[in-house]
């Protein structure tokens, strides 16, 4: 039976790099905000045949009052413009003046105000970390009948580091693209790093159910072969769940809309951290913290 807490360091040196590597991208590149939390507008066109080139339409924008301009090519004929928030009446002949010698359809326009963006950002925050708030409490809470060999409380700091780890990873992937490729950070990404949140807590607190079984039926085993047999146990289910759910979104990222790729793209790679972190990085940080404990009091 392969033990997972003996290579326990092998995976704190794997999950250390990871974690690094998302910080420096989060600290140089930066999140791109989009117009949700910066504020401005975005239009979707879809040209009948071949689209202009992008200068082509900063050119025909050029003489409008909308600040700088940003166009993004998507799809074959696609191209997605965004630039200052604009009132209605500027939109319309923003369109008439793209539509000389061009024909398209215009697939979507919205617009967002600098003040609704920057509200939506704090609101954000403030939701992320009342989430990660109530996480902690809940698994503290559902695990408040241990007290040997951890108390309950450990167990949610220990699910509180393994969701940082979760969300921190697909967040430099979002910053390294962001920088190089213009992926923005909008309403459904964020939507997407809380469902990473509640999968992974969900994962965790599968692992973490099954140790607790195992040691309220009374096991004379010691805690880190307790913590091994647990994971064993539930080793098939984490995986076979996390690749179905993988199956769904990677069907959504290659046939769905702009959006929907966009989404889906946070959560096939929030899902692999978070599996990753329920089955080799939490399990091993309790026998850690137990192991460390111990030795602090000898």
């Amino acid at each position: 039976m392969f033990n997972f807490i003996k290579h326990r360091k092998f995976f704190y040196l794997f999950s250390g790099i990871l974690m690094s590597a998302s910080i420096v991208c989060l600290i140089v590149f930066g999140f791109n905000f989009g117009i949700d939390f910066t504020g401005g507008s975005i239009m979707e066109i879809e040209y009948a045949k071949d689209r202009p080139s992008n200068q082509d339409i900063k050119d025909a924008l050029v003489d409008f009052d909308i600040g700088e301009v940003y166009a993004q090519p998507t799809g074959e004929n696609g191209l997605i413009l965004r630039f200052k928030d604009v009132g209605e009446e500027m939109h319309q002949e923003i369109i008439q003046k793209l539509k000389e010698g061009h024909d398209f359809e215009e697939q979507r326009f919205n617009s967002i105000g600098p003040v609704i963006g920057k509200e939506l950002k704090e609101k954000t925050k403030m939701i992320v970390v009342f989430c990660l708030f109530a996480i902690v409490l809940y698994v503290a809470f559902a695990f408040r009948k241990i007290h040997i060999p951890l108390r309950s409380w450990k167990y949610g700091i220990v699910a509180l580091v393994a969701l940082g780890h979760d969300v921190l990873i697909p967040s430099g992937i979002l910053a390294t693209l962001g920088f190089y490729y213009g992926v923005e950070v909008s309403i459904p990404i964020v939507v997407a790093l809380l469902v990473v949140l509640g999968y992974s807590v969900n994962d965790t607190v599968v692992v973490f159910d099954r140790i607790r079984e195992n040691l309220l039926t009374g096991n004379s085993e010691d805690f880190e072969k307790v913590v091994n047999k647990s994971l064993h146990q539930t080793f098939s289910r984490s995986i076979n769940t996390s690749l179905t759910t993988i199956f769904v979104l990677s069907s959504l990222f290659f046939f769905g809309g702009e959006t929907l790729k966009s989404f889906a793209f946070v959560l096939i790679f929030g899902i692999i951290a978070g599996t990753y972190s329920s089955l080799f990085l939490a399990p091993p940080l309790l026998v850690s913290w137990l192991k460390y404990g111990r030795e602090k009091k000898i």
